[in-house]
């Protein structure tokens, strides 16, 4: 019982760390150059852009998956140091941490991406001005 507890304990004070992480690299996002209208001198809406919208959405998302993959591999790591030499503790926790770096390799590269994919569509749109 006391071991369910401090590993609850334990992930939960995991969790609120890495997302309290989410919030200072959102808000330190770099300009993605979509203040397009006023480079036309044209009125500018007081609604966000859809484009941005989608941006941040996509951010949120990415962010979010990748603290899931890292508490993944913080869990593994936990239940290896935690076998006390038992050999299937010890390989569900090898099976746990790969599973783990693999998808964060995937959330990494979905970032690179859709990072990718925003510069080409601003050059483009920015080429058409």
């Amino acid at each position: 019982m006391k071991n369910k507890l401090f590993k609850s304990i334990v992930f939960i004070a995991i969790f609120v760390f890495l997302f309290s992480a989410i919030a200072v690299s959102v808000k330190s996002a770099p300009d993605l150059g979509f203040d397009y209208a006023n480079n036309l001198n044209l009125e500018v809406a007081d609604e966000d852009d859809p484009r941005e919208m989608a941006i941040t959405i996509v951010r949120y998302l990415m962010t979010f998956l990748g603290i899931i993959a890292v508490c993944v591999i913080l869990y593994g790591g936990f239940i290896w140091m935690t076998a006390s030499g038992n050999e299937d503790k010890v390989a569900q926790a090898k099976k746990i941490i790969i599973a783990g770096a693999i998808g964060l390799v995937i959330v990494l590269a979905a970032y690179a991406i859709v990072q990718f994919v925003v510069g080409m569509t601003n050059d483009l749109l920015d080429d058409s001005l």
